[in-house]
């Protein structure tokens, strides 16, 4: 199918640039970029009313649930979500239940997603059989199903010597670890960051130190190995800055952060709010500000959702008791321009974020769009507000600490392989003119 996209500001995130013009696409590539080419025809016309026409997102850290968690999510229901929020390619991370550390897992999970039909699917192969932290996954196995990625996800390995097998043997098939860098000694039993409201709280608290060990121990593994490491969901401005410096010197490594830890801080747990129960923990102002610089220097390349639905019990019980994690594919876009307004990233560089960067860290073609490229393509209104409400959430997990709160920006079209799998008038989104800032 020919299809145009135009009336836009065409956004080129490796160079930083936004240019009048469109995007024409045919048989599910990009064809030409800005003007049109000659005798091109479309069979279909979008018009961006004079919004960003962006790459696609690609979200580095994403649960879809399925399969095992279902009351939580769906295949289905998550990826719906992520094309809603502009995400065209997600990073599936292996908590699941038989948890993604055969073959037939990842094949299953890659017949789900197609049969969903939204949002492309990267399995992350588990790191370590069940997740357990003990016994390596049949890591070649993995790789030879289509994994480019393996991961224990949140969960500790069982000491050092284990972490330096997994890396030798990643290494040996040219597959990127993504690491959550949390010292389970540390952190064991904590709950909350340490500091000045989790002890007013009586909350137990989790140092800072717990994830700049386990970043220092990590990065003299790396250099032994020559492991490709990639550090996810980082959540001080420490950390940030080791993996940076690393990355200088030449090893092989690189770094995301969620979107939420760039704006909430450990004082959204006030009230003993479970929405804010995350992990790693909220910090303070100190380390979010620090965050938000390492984003805008490049020294963290990519920004990830850490999209981690839960059903509606998970959050009711006691603070500790409840379970971590937030909701967050669909208010992505929305936390990143929010950066923009603060004068934290101008738009093209917050895009980078969430296209280039993410597509140098996984080494895929995607994140720019260049004529012969994939058609991965969304279409932005960065003036339209909106609520966060059931009336325009998707995912089956509502555990946001940006509930009932109006943010700005919205998608108006998502396409996928030039397929198009979101249309905001289709949507039952509304949005709003009333404006306000997602807060700190």
């Amino acid at each position: 199918m020919k299809l145009a996209i135009v009336n836009g500001l065409v956004c080129d995130p490796v160079t930083e640039t936004l240019t009048p013009g469109g995007v024409w696409i045919a048989d599910g590539r990009i064809v030409a970029v800005g003007a049109p080419p000659a005798d091109f025809t479309p069979e279909r016309e979008l018009d961006a009313g004079g919004g960003v026409i962006s790459p696609g997102f690609i979200d580095l850290s994403v649960c879809l649930r399925e399969p095992g968690f279902e009351p939580k999510g769906t295949i289905a229901s998550e990826t719906r979500a992520a094309v809603a929020g502009g995400v065209t390619t997600v990073c599936a991370l292996p908590e699941t239940q038989p948890v993604a550390d055969t073959p037939a897992v990842i094949e299953l999970i890659r017949e789900r997603a197609e049969q969903a039909a939204c949002a492309r699917v990267l399995p992350v192969g588990a790191l370590t059989r069940g997740l357990a932290g003990e016994s390596l996954s049949e890591m070649y196995a993995l790789r030879e199903a289509g994994c480019r990625i393996v991961s224990n996800a949140t969960r500790p390995l069982a000491d050092a010597l284990v972490w330096r097998r997994a890396l030798e043997y990643a290494a040996t098939y040219g597959l990127t670890v993504f690491i959550r860098p949390q010292d389970p000694w540390l952190a064991a039993g904590g709950c909350a960051h340490e500091g000045e409201v989790a002890t007013r709280l009586g909350l137990p608290g989790i140092p800072p130190s717990a994830e700049t060990v386990a970043v220092a121990q990590m990065l003299a593994l790396v250099e032994e190995s020559g492991a490709r490491v990639h550090f996810s969901c980082l959540s001080t401005a420490r950390a940030a800055a080791m993996v940076a410096a690393a990355a200088g010197n030449g090893l092989p490594v690189s770094a995301d952060v969620a979107a939420h830890q760039l704006h909430l801080t450990e004082q959204a747990l006030e009230g003993f709010d479970a929405s804010a129960h995350l992990m790693p923990p909220l910090r303070s102002r100190a380390d979010r500000d620090g965050l938000r610089r390492a984003v805008a220097d490049g020294a963290v390349i990519a920004v990830c959702s850490d999209h981690r639905p839960h059903e509606a019990d998970a959050k009711l019980d006691v603070f500790a008791a409840t379970e971590p994690g937030a909701a967050g594919v669909e208010t992505l876009l929305s936390l990143m321009l929010a950066l923009v307004d603060e004068g934290v990233l101008t738009l093209p560089r917050a895009l980078a974020r969430l296209t280039a960067g993410p597509a140098r860290v996984l080494g895929l073609e995607g994140g720019r769009l260049t004529p012969g490229a994939p058609a991965d393509v969304t279409v932005i209104d960065t003036e339209a507000h909106w609520t966060v409400t059931a009336g325009n959430w998707h995912s089956r997990g509502r555990n946001t600490p940006f509930w009932g709160r109006i943010l700005k920006g919205k998608v108006r079209y998502t396409l996928v392989v030039g397929r198009l799998v979101h249309s905001l008038d289709q949507s039952s989104s509304s949005t709003s003119r009333i404006r306000s800032s997602p807060g700190a």
